[in-house]
């Protein structure tokens, strides 16, 4: 089961969203240069449906978005969280940010509207700077997806 550390309602990490993010601990990327290293740690609470019901009930009016950042150890258990939103809070857009390059093939990309993809890797930098290789891809339709990163650029 995938612990969480902390949350913050963020307006930068998902454009045009006001974004719930919540940050996932014991992260396996351990990417150099992390600026989130205390979540390298198998630290924090358990992050359940019933977590979920209380963050939304907690923030719910202030926010358009919930964000998984992290959770790469246990992407089905991503998968099965973002599932549950679709379905107990339809109202709510769905972002994934994941450190690795790919989507595993057993997760169901439709149950996400926003996926980001990619390592941290310093010299290329963040997801603002032109150079990143980092990429933040919005569902258009079905598993379809398109790369939405230039928003940041603008």
């Amino acid at each position: 089961m995938l612990k969480y550390v902390n949350t913050g309602v963020v307006l930068q990490e998902i454009p045009d969203e006001v974004t719930l993010a919540i940050n996932i601990a014991n992260c396996p990327c351990r990417c150099p240069g992390c600026h989130s290293k205390y979540l390298w740690e198998d630290i924090g609470e358990p992050l359940t449906t019933e977590v979920l019901d209380a963050l939304v009930q907690q923030y719910g009016e202030d926010i358009t978005c919930v964000a998984f950042m992290g959770g790469d150890r246990e992407p089905e258990y991503v998968n099965a969280l973002a599932h549950y939103m679709k379905s107990a809070h339809p109202r709510f857009h769905v972002a994934w940010y994941s450190g690795r390059q790919r989507i595993p093939r057993t997760v169901n990309r439709s149950d996400f509207d926003y996926i980001k993809l990619g390592p941290y890797i310093a010299h290329l930098g963040t997801l603002r700077d032109r150079t990143t290789n980092q990429r933040l891809y919005k569902r258009v339709s079905g598993e379809e997806f398109a790369d939405i990163t230039a928003k940041f650029w603008e």
